[in-house]
């Protein structure tokens, strides 16, 4: 480059220059057509497998009017972004076909967790009467909605896992740069960026900012507006309300296969053999950040001098001590390994009695 501009007489120069960055905007229209030429296609196919479905029991007639009570369960899994998620959605993946159920990804459109009343409306109604789809599981970037407000007889099942506050803010800060290997060609948001998770606490950077922070909470508190108000104190206090009482477990990535063997005794029609497959699979840890650093005790400790940080680890140390709890409860530990509890309980002094 530098013998050509020598050579090059500086209005040809100009029209090089001009040119490449023609090539270059001409470049980007055709990779922003083409994803989203990639996002009909994966809509067109989804609505195709799904009519493919609903026609194979159609046409089967093999289910009864009436759903048997261990087939007309739901589980929803609104999945925090950088938890695990995608490593453990995979064994659901890979559970469905022997386990006969079904998985539906939500997608919303731009990863909003928030649906407006309408969309709850139609998911509500979608998850509740989709015979077809059952048992199913459903799993999304989706804030919690709690489905007694629209009058529905039976609940789904809500589950789900989160992280240490700043890991998981670590995590997603390179995620945006640089991928990871699970799609490691796709584009992402922030890539060409190299500044590292250092620098960018260091300089006050947005990317990096405590209000980054401000994500488990809102996930688990739901479709209140005070939910997304950045450091609410109440959203904190109706995030602990719903974990204990409108999910049947929540656990921590810290200890996922912990939270994968609990699920397999609680849930075993979707999770019979998930612990052995977490445990063998090839994909049970397939999806791990690319380039990511750990950060320096100097940027750990600047962040947790926000109120936001507090409050989120506070959620955090709720969730694992509830975790915990549970899962003194149902296992115990013999040579290094865990092992599920016998059942603990049993029916006497039946009356009246039978001849």
């Amino acid at each position: 480059m530098g013998i050509l501009r020598i050579m090059m007489p500086p209005k040809f120069q100009l029209l090089a220059l001009l040119a490449f960055a023609v090539a270059m905007v001409f470049l980007e229209n055709q990779i922003q057509k083409l994803e989203e030429s990639r996002g009909k296609l994966e809509l067109a196919i989804a609505r195709h497998e799904v009519r493919e479905v609903e026609q194979r029991h159609t046409m089967d007639g093999s289910r009864e009017l009436a759903l048997d009570e261990s087939d007309d369960v739901v589980v929803i899994y609104n999945r925090v972004p950088k938890t695990a998620s995608t490593s453990f959605t995979n064994i659901a993946y890979d559970l469905c076909g022997k386990n006969k159920y079904h998985v539906l990804h939500i997608n919303t459109t731009k990863n909003n967790p928030v649906m407006s009343l309408q969309d709850q409306v139609r998911f509500v109604r979608n998850v509740t009467s989709w015979r077809e789809m059952k048992p199913a599981f459903y799993h999304g970037h989706v804030a919690f909605l709690d489905f007694s407000k629209f009058g529905v007889k039976r609940k789904p099942i809500y589950i789900n896992v989160i992280r240490d506050p700043i890991e998981r803010l670590v995590s997603y800060y390179y995620f945006l740069r640089f991928g990871d290997d699970y799609r490691p060609g796709l584009r992402r948001r922030k890539q060409g960026d190299k500044k590292t998770f250092d620098e960018c606490v260091s300089a006050g950077g947005s990317d990096c900012a405590p209000e980054k922070l401000w994500l488990q909470i809102p996930f688990f508190c739901g479709h209140y507006s005070e939910c997304w108000n950045t450091g609410s104190r109440w959203a904190l206090e109706q995030a602990k309300y719903n974990l204990v009482n409108e999910y049947l477990l929540v656990g921590v990535t810290e200890e996922l296969e912990d939270f994968v063997m609990m699920l397999e005794a609680a849930l075993p029609r979707y999770f019979r053999g998930a612990t052995e497959l977490y445990r063998t699979g090839k994909k049970s840890h397939l999806r791990k950040t690319s380039e990511k650093k750990p950060p320096t005790k100097e940027s750990i400790a600047k962040l947790q001098q926000s109120d936001i940080w507090k409050m989120e680890n506070e959620f955090y140390e709720f969730a694992l001590e509830q975790f915990q709890f549970v899962r003194a409860h149902a296992v115990r530990e013999k040579d290094g390994e865990l092992y599920l509890l016998a059942q603990n309980f049993f029916y006497e002094k039946i009356y009246p009695k039978t001849n």
